[in-house]
C-alpha cells in the first residue's frame, strides 16, 4: 500500500530468524519492520525480512491487498512523471522514495529526457545501498540518507545542490509519505515548507491513504501498531495539502482515476483497496 520508507522506526519488533539476515546492511535491525520492505512485500519482492512480511501478511487479513493493487501505485507513479516530463519538468525530488522496483522514477523521467535529474530521498539504509548500486555510472541520479521532515537538511545536501537548481522548475514528489507524518509533525506546514523553496512552474506529485470507515480504521490500527505510522485521512484533508496551488484535471482522486492509460469501463468497488489511496498533482504559479 505504500511505496517509501518509514521516516523513523518506531514499530514493534518481531522474534525469530530470518534466513537472509546476513545480507542486511550494518545497521540495520531486521527485527523492526520498515515501510520500504513492507511495500516490497507487497509487491512481492525479495527485500525484506520475516518482520515487514508478517505486517504485509496481516494488512491483508483486513484487506486483502494483492502484488497487483500495490503495482497501480506504482503505475501511478509512472503516468505522473511522464506527465511532467510532458510539461517541461526535467529535474525531480522524490522524497520516501523507498526500495528501487520497476518504473523507478529516473527510469520513467529519463526515457522522456535522457537529460533529465532525479534526487532520491529516503531514511532506510537499504534504500541507499539498493539504489546506489543500481545507480552506477548514473551521473544524473543521486540518492541520499535524509529524514524528510527537515527539508532544509535535504536542501542542503550537495548532491541536491548539485543536480537541482531551485531557479528552475522541479517536480516535488511526496509519493507515499506524508500519511506517515503523526499530526503532531504538521504535514501541511511541511509540505509547506518545501513548497515555499521550489520555483514557479513547480508542480507537487502527492499521494496519501483516504479515509473509509469501517475498514480503513482497522488497518490503520494495524499500521500504527506494527510499524508506529500509517495514518488515513478524509480527502478533504487531502486536498487541503495542495492549498495556495493550481490542482491539475482531474484533481484528487482514486489513484486508478487519476489520467488512467485507458478508460476506466466501471466505477471501483466498495471494497477496491485501490480507493483507499487518493493523488494529485499541482501547479505552483
Amino acid at each position: 500500500m505504500n511505496r517509501q520508507s518509514c521516516r523513523v522506526s518506531r514499530g514493534g519488533r518481531m522474534t525469530g530468524h530470518d534466513p537472509i539476515d546476513e545480507w542486511a546492511p550494518q545497521g540495520i535491525d531486521v527485527t523492526v519492520p520498515s515501510v520500504a520492505r513492507v511495500y516490497d512485500a507487497m509487491l512481492g519482492g525479495k527485500d525484506n525480512f520475516a518482520s515487514d512480511r508478517a505486517v504485509a501478511d496481516k494488512i491483508r487479513s483486513v484487506l486483502p491487498v494483492s502484488a497487483e493493487s500495490a503495482g497501480e501505485h506504482r503505475a501511478l507513479l509512472a503516468r505522473a512523471v511522464r506527465f511532467l516530463a510532458a510539461q517541461g519538468i526535467d529535474q525531480f525530488l522524490d522524497l520516501g522514495s523507498g526500495l528501487p522496483t520497476v518504473q523507478n522514477t529516473h527510469q520513467v523521467a529519463q526515457a522522456a529526457n535522457s537529460a533529465a535529474r532525479v534526487v532520491y530521498v529516503d531514511n532506510d539504509p537499504m534504500v541507499l545501498t539498493h539504489g546506489r548500486a543500481l545507480l552506477t555510472g548514473d551521473s544524473g541520479t543521486a540518492v541520499i540518507t535524509a529524514d524528510v521532515r527537515d527539508p532544509e537538511d535535504v536542501f542542503a545536501r550537495p548532491e541536491v545542490r548539485e543536480l537541482i537548481d531551485l531557479e528552475r522548475p522541479l517536480g516535488l514528489m511526496m509519493v507515499g509519505v506524508i500519511h506517515h507524518l503523526g499530526d503532531d509533525d504538521d504535514p501541511a506546514g511541511l509540505i509547506k515548507r518545501y513548497v515555499d523553496r521550489i520555483a514557479p512552474g513547480s508542480y507537487l506529485f502527492l499521494s496519501h491513504f483516504q479515509a473509509d470507515p469501517p475498514i480503513t480504521d482497522r488497518m490503520e490500527q494495524v499500521f500504527l501498531q506494527m510499524l508506529g505510522s500509517g495514518r488515513f485521512r478524509t480527502k478533504a484533508e487531502i486536498e487541503a495539502y495542495f492549498d495556495g496551488l493550481e490542482l491539475v484535471e482531474p484533481g484528487v482522486v482514486d489513484i486508478p482515476l487519476w489520467r488512467p492509460d485507458r478508460p476506466i469501463t466501471r466505477p471501483l468497488a466498495a471494497d477496491d483497496p485501490n480507493r483507499l489511496i487518493a493523488t494529485g498533482v499541482a501547479r505552483k504559479a
